[in-house]
């Protein structure tokens, strides 16, 4: 969205989308989902990528200064394993960049469909419905899980992996699919939560380097200032989401999240089914 192409006044709009994503981005609900249905909802013009991923930028240095210790220990660990010395901390880190792999391989492959053919409101529709069952059959299993990131297998980590490529279609949610993924695979819902948000960081980092790249090379003075000023309100609703999410689950379930997920696919259902929500 460029200050100049949008509606009413381009601040609020970014306000919105920058609240919009810090809040969602780490919440099992898909931030993606949430930001191709504002404009869809609101008559806004669609803010485009670029937007989006600067908000996601200002996201991961959020959850870069909240697991700051884990973040040190991801550095450290890298500089172990280049070093050839297998500490818990470069196992740790090289099953974080292992399981970035999938992703990124399958995000330069699909990158013209996430950019146009799958920013539909249909598809958002069916994927926060299904996956938000998913999640809750995951969370009745975590009751009894033990299960820890220090004891995370590579085949875990590995199937966690797989399980983030989903998301790169909308509404199937990042912090969800890998956090339904630990759950079934015996981690407790903090641990879960917590390997998730790691992951996120060479994630969002790899499709920030691609994203700014391209917004550098767009040359709109008004779209790099737009974007600036997203990512930073992303990244202080971003910090207090993560705060507020790791706080509930060290003594509370996923059901509040899988709660959302079927009455905003009840709601967006209804709005396609009468024709208020187009469908393409």
């Amino acid at each position: 969205m460029m200050a100049e192409e949008a509606t009413g006044n381009p601040l609020f709009h970014l306000v919105v989308l920058a609240i919009v994503q810090g809040i969602t981005e780490f919440l099992p609900i898909s931030s993606s989902a949430h930001l191709i249905l504002v404009p869809a909802l609101t008559g806004w013009d669609d803010q485009g990528l670029a937007i989006d991923v600067a908000m996601h930028i200002g996201t991961l240095f959020a959850v870069m200064l909240y697991f700051r210790r884990d973040t040190a220990r991801l550095v450290t660990g890298g500089i172990d394993a280049l070093r050839g010395r297998m500490t818990d901390d470069a196992r740790l880190s090289l099953q974080v960049v292992a399981a970035t792999v999938p992703v990124v391989i399958a995000g330069l492959l699909l990158k013209d469909h996430i950019a146009s053919d799958w920013r539909s409101p249909a598809l958002i529709t069916a994927t926060t419905l299904v996956f938000g069952i998913v999640l809750w059959l995951a969370d009745r299993r975590a009751a009894k899980a033990r299960g820890t990131i220090a004891h995370l297998s590579w085949r875990d980590a590995m199937i966690i992996g797989l399980a983030q490529a989903l998301a790169l279609v909308p509404g199937v949610s990042r912090s969800g699919i890998t956090m339904t993924a630990a759950l079934f695979l015996g981690q407790q819902r903090p641990e879960a939560a917590r390997f998730s948000l790691l992951l996120s960081i060479p994630t969002t980092a790899a499709a920030g380097v691609l994203g700014g790249a391209d917004l550098v090379q767009s040359g709109s003075a008004a779209m790099q200032t737009d974007a600036l000023v997203a990512g930073v309100l992303a990244f202080f609703s971003a910090l207090a989401a993560i705060a507020g999410l790791m706080a509930w689950l060290r003594r509370a379930t996923f059901l509040p999240f899988v709660l959302y997920r079927l009455i905003l696919a009840g709601l967006l259902g209804t709005l396609l089914a009468t024709g208020m929500l187009g469908s393409a």
